[in-house]
């Protein structure tokens, strides 16, 4: 088909013409198969990306720019869904060798991951409690603490250079407000 030709037939088509739809399909249908089948697809597969092409092309019909380029739109298309089924293809591998098919599965027995997602959120409940009684310490506090917990741990003279604390009093103020962290966490009835 000649693209003037082409251009004319979409325009007829956006306007409702049934017989400028069907002249689309029959000039244009074969370059769509000729790109299927080049990306050699199952039977199934190719019939699926047939359809598929048209399904797109009807839904942009009006919205085409260049309707005389309507074949290369339509084989574009058509190259984009055979790819995208070829990686799904490559991701569901078929088989019937009763081996594979009688493997327990690698995350467990369905019981165990339900455990396993249960104390998940229970520890990222602790997490959270710990941290909100972590922001209701004074400054200086979560400052030390901070400080402390980082990786890999600063010296007691990188800690007292950084927060202006003599080195000997960076054990004890640790302890005391590590007891008061503990103390909000035991009224919150964490441990």
């Amino acid at each position: 088909m000649e693209r003037s030709e082409v251009g004319a037939l979409v325009r007829s088509a956006v306007d409702g013409d049934a017989a400028a739809w069907k002249a689309i399909v029959e000039g244009l249908g074969p370059l769509v198969w000729s790109v299927v089948r080049a990306h050699r697809l199952s039977d199934a597969d190719a019939h699926e990306v047939y359809q598929t092409v048209w399904f797109r092309f009807t839904q942009h019909l009006g919205r085409l720019r260049e309707p005389e380029k309507a074949g290369s739109w339509l084989a574009s298309t058509a190259r984009h869904e055979c790819l995208k089924v070829h990686r799904g293809a490559r991701r569901l591998v078929l088989t019937d060798d009763p081996q594979l098919l009688d493997r327990v599965s690698e995350d467990g027995e369905p019981e165990q991951s339900l455990l396993e997602s249960e104390e998940a959120a229970a520890q990222g409940e602790r997490v959270r409690r710990v941290w909100q009684a972590f922001e209701e310490l004074g400054d200086r506090c979560r400052q030390l603490l901070r400080v402390l917990i980082a990786s890999p741990p600063p010296s007691y003279q990188e800690v007292s250079a950084a927060l202006d604390i003599a080195v000997g009093s960076i054990g004890p103020m640790r302890q005391r407000c590590l007891r008061r962290l503990r103390a909000r966490l035991e009224a919150r009835g964490t441990t």
